[in-house]
């Protein structure tokens, strides 16, 4: 997870090719870098935190109890709009405490119900921007379930 910056310095826009922002996921290997590929613009790293915050169930993580979301519970429930605002809600909820630097533009879930069993899927689109960076905008889109 990225760290936050109590200081009140202009987000930096990544023209530098050389600074690395984080470790690109899924982890690969690099020739380049270093062992690990990289990220290398800021809007790229907080992609992939969204992505692992989504995918992380609560007390999953050693030493941080409280990050993540069980989306997974919601897999074999009936999507209703009641339970399309309990999952907005989760993840709101979760994005203010671990990735506050993200601005939440459009949230949408859809559920996506196969013939086979235990293939039901949560599809998340989410549309974020960067708060100290007015020119971010960027979508991702996440499943959940196989």
């Amino acid at each position: 997870m990225a760290i936050i910056s109590k200081s009140n310095k202009p987000f930096l826009v990544d023209k530098d090719t050389k600074i690395l922002v984080g470790i690109d996921l899924p982890f690969t290997r690099s020739n380049t870098y270093g062992y690990f590929s990289p990220t290398l613009t800021t809007v790229d790293a907080v992609k992939n935190n969204i992505k692992s915050l989504l995918n992380t169930n609560v007390g999953e993580r050693f030493l941080q109890p409280t990050l993540g979301l069980n989306l997974k519970k919601y897999l074999f429930e009936p999507i209703t709009e009641s339970t399309n605002l309990l999952i907005e809600d989760e993840i709101v909820g979760s994005f203010r405490k671990w990735l506050p630097f993200v601005d939440i533009k459009d949230l949408k879930i859809t559920s996506e119900e196969t013939d086979a069993i235990g293939k039901n899927k949560i599809n998340i689109k989410i549309l974020f921007g960067i708060q100290r960076n007015n020119q971010s905008l960027d979508s991702i889109e996440v499943t959940i379930g196989e």
